[in-house]
């Protein structure tokens, strides 16, 4: 059987519905122009009812890798385009500044393919990623990726891991989501060989943390190793990630859980119920970046915090919880009390931009268009965390916090935070 070329766009007119694949629920369906054979993505992500098939819908729609459909004999993943924005104005707006963006990253390019360190293939890979998830799928200079690459796959190791020295879990799960938006089937190996080794980085807790030299669990590093295997096993196909390839995605669960303040489904004793925690999450179990805060009870809990509640909605929905699931309904509630693009909420300015990043990817998984915050408002997100981005532009075309935590002055690594969050809002504004 052939190739047929899928492209992946925001629902139009003109085109005939049908459901697709076969048997998927009304909230991830597709239409398909049988002249173009074009498959048009439409409904809402993120359900409830999500299962496998719509997991994919879902992938197209958040990351925009190159992965999304595949017939029963294909060995290559289809290529992907966005559909430009219907907000036309501020649609513009935002392509001008993924324009802008884009071209500041290529000019930032050492000359040896790497972006910003040779020692961190991660944020090379962000940055690939960024340029790859492009709207209308033309790439902004194919050179500049392509050198990327070579710099990323000479970042492979024997065991499997992507990475140079240390923090071989975070490097190879960011650099396994780079190749999978690769879209090449050459690379499938080198995919095989990386989700077996984020796999065998899962400690008996079901997390994951920075590598072979730290085990030591935390749900930042556990969320992009969920990402990592999630979206590559779309691209393979699931007779390809079955047994110790994969994760054991239960015990996954139960480690997001250890990191929420959500005394119903977690019995630590630091696990709080007050009003201003309840719901939100942590960076690990017992460890908070936002410190402690002393209840009117007497007891001290451990603040929860915006990005790590991104990060813990984001992986639930990964691990195919449902939208009515208690510990989805309370990190909802959590991030809808504490709703903000003027700050990481309970830490400022620090890890802004990672913050942003996580929750438009974040608000995308979950598949809604607004957020009901405590004062009674339903905020349009994608508009005002858009314009948001917008302003903090330089005119150089890219991002840099002034806040340097967690290497958040290295403009390379906020650009393409910034860039992958407009280019997930820009699909659906």
């Amino acid at each position: 059987m052939g190739r047929m070329k899928i492209a992946v766009i925001v629902c139009g007119t003109g085109c005939p519905q049908m459901p697709f694949p076969t048997g998927l629920p009304a909230v991830a369906r597709a239409m398909v122009n049988p002249q173009t054979a074009e498959v048009v993505a439409t409904g809402v992500i993120g359900s409830s009812m999500m299962g496998p098939a719509s997991k994919l819908s879902l992938l197209a729609c958040v990351l925009a890798v190159c992965t999304l459909v595949s017939t029963a004999a294909e060995t290559n993943p289809p290529a992907l385009t966005l559909r430009p924005a219907s907000n036309a104005s501020l649609g513009h707006e935002v392509q001008r500044a993924i324009d802008k963006g884009q071209a500041w990253l290529v000019r930032a390019q050492n000359t040896n393919g790497f972006w910003s360190t040779p020692d961190h293939p991660a944020v090379t890979g962000l940055a690939l990623t960024a340029l790859k998830i492009r709207p209308g799928g033309q790439e902004i200079d194919p050179a500049a990726v392509k050198k990327g690459y070579a710099y990323l796959l000479a970042c492979v190791k024997p065991d499997g891991g992507i990475y140079q020295k240390d923090l071989s879990s975070y490097n190879t799960s960011i650099s396994l989501t780079a190749l999978v938006a690769g879209n090449r089937p050459e690379w499938r190996p080198i995919i095989e060989n990386a989700r077996k080794f984020v796999t065998s980085l899962q400690t008996a807790s079901g997390g994951i943390g920075y590598g072979q030299a730290d085990k030591e669990p935390d749900l930042s590093n556990t969320s992009w190793a969920l990402e990592a295997m999630f979206v590559s096993k779309a691209s393979l196909g699931s007779e390809s990630t079955s047994g110790a390839s994969d994760l054991n995605w239960q015990a996954a669960i139960s480690f997001i859980q250890s990191c929420q303040n959500l005394p119903s489904h977690n019995p630590a004793s630091w696990a709080s119920g007050d009003p201003q925690n309840k719901g939100g999450f942590i960076y690990a179990p017992a460890a908070s970046k936002a410190g402690e805060t002393n209840l009117a009870s007497g007891r001290v809990a451990l603040r929860s915090y915006g990005s790590m509640s991104y990060a813990g909605m984001m992986s639930y929905i990964y691990a195919d919880l449902k939208h009515d699931d208690p510990r989805v309904t309370a990190v909802m509630d959590w991030l809808s009390a504490n709703y903000s693009v003027d700050e990481n909420p309970a830490l400022g300015q620090e890890g802004l931009y990672y913050y942003y990043h996580t929750m438009a990817k974040a608000l995308s998984v979950y598949g809604t268009d607004t957020v009901l915050t405590k004062d009674g408002r339903n905020i349009k997100w994608r508009e005002q965390l858009a314009l948001k981005l917008i302003n903090l532009q330089r005119t150089d075309g890219s991002w840099a916090n002034e806040n340097g935590r967690w290497w958040e002055k290295d403009p390379a690594l906020v650009t393409a935070y910034s860039l992958m969050a407009l280019e997930m809002i820009h699909a659906r504004l």
